[in-house]
């Protein structure tokens, strides 16, 4: 049986940038990451302003820089038979030092938080540690029982343990935390595509022929979305992968051109959408943040932001209570009145675009392609341009922006 004061469960965004922030404050800290490694690809890679500043913050900024990215600084949507693009967002309205959204592979910035935390001497990663179990006695969780990669077992306690490991969260299962779960109507597919040098840059989404295409702009390819009905994956399969890529060349007009597109079904993964929120976040001894307390619909591309987010509340919040042991549960529960508000409002604007955008476009009630048959925001932001601010302060903020403490904070 081992000890810790703080146990994190999945060394994810907000995982690692928790255990990084609560190390450098004097709190000894445990990642336990199922993983071997970070690569896996099709994860969420957009680093929004508020994480670029925290980066700032953490006197990680250059070393950030650094790492192998693209910055999209505006969101356009292709309109009209003429193939015009029309802005809908444009971050470089926003008076923030860090005007962009930094598309950077997941697995870059973790090695990068990583290796930063490792250097504090209250920091452990195990990487292949999958926790099994939590341990509940007394009324309250006092841990964790884990499985290491060799296949044995063991216990680690902790004053708290957080699950920072997303939607299939261990701690979901917990009945007191009772987990509310909204329709979605449609779910997504993930694929690259090569992109060349002349083509649309930045960030892209197209709403055609009942189906919306979002292409994000990685330098030599698109990182590709495409959304579909729910539950509609399988039948698509079973049709020749050219089939798609002829739909595809019909959707996006300049992908049209001869380049090769996707080679076979197994280069196209699928995300099961999903939309929930525990109604409690914590119980005795026991926090979920990030995709364990709320998940998020793909709609704006902000769960990782809000993930972050929640981690740099929670040490806040958590710093000194665990450094001087003094940990209550009202130090816990202030993490979820923090968050709440903005969770909801996100979860929020996500219906409402899913109710009143996906759903008629899925059933081709919009068609960019038309100019007539825009939805009405859309047709607003042409007239009074100063409305392109909206989206970009929703994706750079989330309603709040969370600081880190004190003592973690470098430069």
């Amino acid at each position: 049986m081992e000890r810790t004061t703080c146990c994190i469960i999945g060394g994810g965004p907000a995982g690692m940038v928790l255990g990084l922030l609560l190390a450098r404050s004097g709190v000894r800290v445990t990642v336990l990451e199922k993983h071997g490694d970070f690569l896996r690809d099709f994860r969420g890679d957009t680093v929004h302003p508020t994480t670029l500043q925290l980066m700032d913050d953490l006197g990680l900024a250059e070393r950030f820089a650094e790492l192998p990215q693209r910055r999209v600084d505006i969101v356009q949507l292709p309109v009209g038979r003429d193939g015009d693009f029309l802005t809908i967002g444009d971050f470089r309205l926003l008076p923030i030092k860090y005007p962009y959204i930094a598309l950077v592979p997941q697995w870059d910035l973790l090695d990068l938080l990583a290796d930063e935390a490792k250097q504090e001497s209250d920091f452990s990663l195990r990487m292949q540690t999958e926790v099994t179990e939590l341990i509940r006695e007394g009324g309250r969780v006092n841990g964790v029982r884990y499985r290491d990669a060799d296949g044995g077992t063991g216990e680690l306690r902790a004053d708290i343990t957080i699950a920072c490991d997303g939607r299939d969260s261990l701690a979901r299962r917990l009945p007191e935390l009772r987990l509310r779960d909204f329709p979605t109507p449609m779910d997504v597919r993930w694929f690259r595509v090569p992109r060349k040098e002349d083509d649309p840059a930045g960030l892209i989404g197209l709403v055609r022929d009942r189906t919306f295409t979002a292409l994000i702009d990685r330098g030599d390819y698109y990182q590709t979305a495409s959304i579909i009905e729910k539950d509609s994956d399988a039948a698509g399969r079973s049709r020749p992968i050219e089939e798609f890529n002829q739909r595809l060349r019909h959707l996006v007009p300049w992908f049209d051109d001869g380049r090769e597109l996707v080679d076979t079904w197994e280069d196209v993964k699928l995300l099961h959408v999903t939309l929930d929120r525990l109604n409690k976040w914590h119980v005795p001894g026991l926090l979920c943040i990030g995709d364990a307390a709320h998940a998020m619909s793909p709609v704006g591309g902000i769960g990782i932001n809000l993930a972050v987010q929640d981690a740099v509340a929670a040490a806040r919040h958590l710093a000194a209570p665990l450094r001087e042991g003094r940990l209550r549960r009202r130090h816990v529960a202030a993490i979820q009145r923090r968050r709440w508000p903005t969770t909801l409002l996100i979860q929020g604007l996500q219906k409402v675009l899913h109710r009143n955008a996906v759903e008629p476009g899925l059933r081709g009630e919009i068609d960019f392609g038309d100019r007539t048959r825009l939805p009405r925001p859309i047709r607003m932001i042409t007239r009074l341009p100063l409305l392109r601010m909206f989206p970009p302060y929703i994706l750079a903020y989330g309603a709040l922006r969370e600081r880190p403490p004190r003592e973690a904070v470098r430069g």
